[in-house]
């Protein structure tokens, strides 16, 4: 078995069982391990640590499987780590109400770089590292055996594999069939395609916030930017909005919104879907007066990761100033970040900065999170990248 061995002092982190090993804690390797081959980690004093999955071209050298030395990664390692990840979707109790649901959450579930997500009776399976490249054909084996599902879509194709020297793939693994499924969230019907939306085909680490938005709606006028295939819009039809004007810079999303607002129509409120870039339709917005009750922004990702944060700052100040100018008095502005390299703190740090330059007094009333089923693992903290806000002014 091959060993990795760290530098004095870098321990620490493996032992407070942060999952990730960089290349600069390391001090030598031990044997000629492969992209993903399990290897054995070791304090410089001879300590075992555990075991990790090796990735000898991504600065994130080892992701650490398990910090039991006694421990052995094998397919039995896998059938367990699936089944545990199962059983605690199975304990949240969406179904029948809801169809789609996150089933592993990478480090999360202590699974790196391995996502999972369920939509009806479709499996799509993210391999975002070495380690779970490596043990594909086992892993698809477990998930069609514990989950009793057939068709099983990869949606690989995100740039992180290149940062891995994987190439990116998409395609049928099990049971061909057609990427269109169609899925319930709380009642509401939505068509996703597996093959070519956003993430694995749908933001579905939204959905409590929808369902907040939603409840926030009666009888306002809701502005939706970024608003993909009409997930926000639809819950805030649902809850009884007045209106809703849904903006995206995308024509074929826009063309699925109103797909799925027809699944579930008709509704009392006015639904209008408007093509163009978000950040100057706001800016019309405001130049023609107009104002809202309820504005939503969910912007793509600005910034993945923090060397990209000044930039993705005024992006995220720009957006959210021009939401507050376009607030009516008493409105309600949710607003969020799924960047990594944006922290809550700055996050809230930026709305406040945009608030004062918008001249209006805001309050935080809520602070938004993904779903249950995007569990954050207290040992990995970088898990939590989705932060929301719903801010009300004065």
């Amino acid at each position: 078995m091959a060993a990795l061995w760290l530098k004095p002092g870098r321990e620490k982190s493996v032992q407070q069982r942060r999952p990730w090993v960089f290349s600069g804690a390391i001090d030598h390797l031990e044997g000629d391990p492969g992209a993903g081959e399990t290897v054995a980690v070791y304090a410089a004093d001879r300590t075992p640590l555990g075991w990790a999955a090796y990735s000898p071209q991504s600065q994130i050298r080892a992701r650490i499987w398990s910090w039991d030395p006694a421990d052995t990664i094998d397919a039995g390692f896998f059938h367990r780590r699936i089944r545990s990840a199962l059983a605690r979707r199975t304990a949240l109790k969406l179904e029948p109400q809801t169809t789609a649901c996150r089933l592993i959450h990478a480090e999360s579930d202590g699974l790196p770089g391995l996502v999972v997500d369920r939509y009806a009776d479709v499996l799509v399976i993210q391999f975002l590292s070495a380690g779970a490249e490596h043990w594909r054909s086992v892993i698809i084996d477990v998930l069609a055996a514990e989950t009793g599902l057939s068709h099983i879509y990869e949606r690989s194709d995100v740039e992180v594999r290149r940062l891995e020297g994987l190439p990116e793939q998409t395609g049928w693994l099990r049971s061909p069939g057609p990427t269109g499924v169609e899925i319930l969230e709380n009642g509401l019907r939505f068509k996703v395609d597996v093959a070519v939306g956003q993430k694995t085909g749908f933001y579905l680490d939204q959905r409590n916030n929808r369902a907040r938005a939603g409840a926030l709606s009666a009888g306002r006028d809701v502005l939706n930017c970024f608003c993909y295939t009409g997930g926000f819009t639809l819950y805030a039809l649902a809850g009884g909005a007045s209106s809703v004007l849904s903006v995206d810079s995308s024509g074929e999303a826009l063309a699925q919104g109103a797909e799925n607002l027809a699944l579930n129509g008709p509704f009392p409120g006015a639904s209008d879907w408007l093509e163009g870039d978000v950040f100057q339709l706001l800016r019309k917005f405001r130049d023609q007066a107009r104002q809202f009750d309820l504005i939503i922004l969910d912007p793509p990702k600005f910034a993945p990761t923090a060397a990209q944060a000044e930039r993705a700052a005024r992006g995220y100040k720009d957006i959210n100033r021009l939401g507050f100018k376009l607030l009516r008095p008493g409105g309600l502005l949710a607003t969020f970040s799924c960047s990594g390299g944006i922290s809550a703190e700055l996050f809230q740090k930026i709305v406040a900065d945009a608030a004062l330059d918008a001249a209006v007094e805001a309050q935080i009333i809520e602070h938004l999170h993904a779903g249950p089923d995007h569990p954050i693992a207290l040992n990995f903290p970088e898990g939590e990248y989705l932060k929301g806000l719903i801010c009300q002014v004065g």
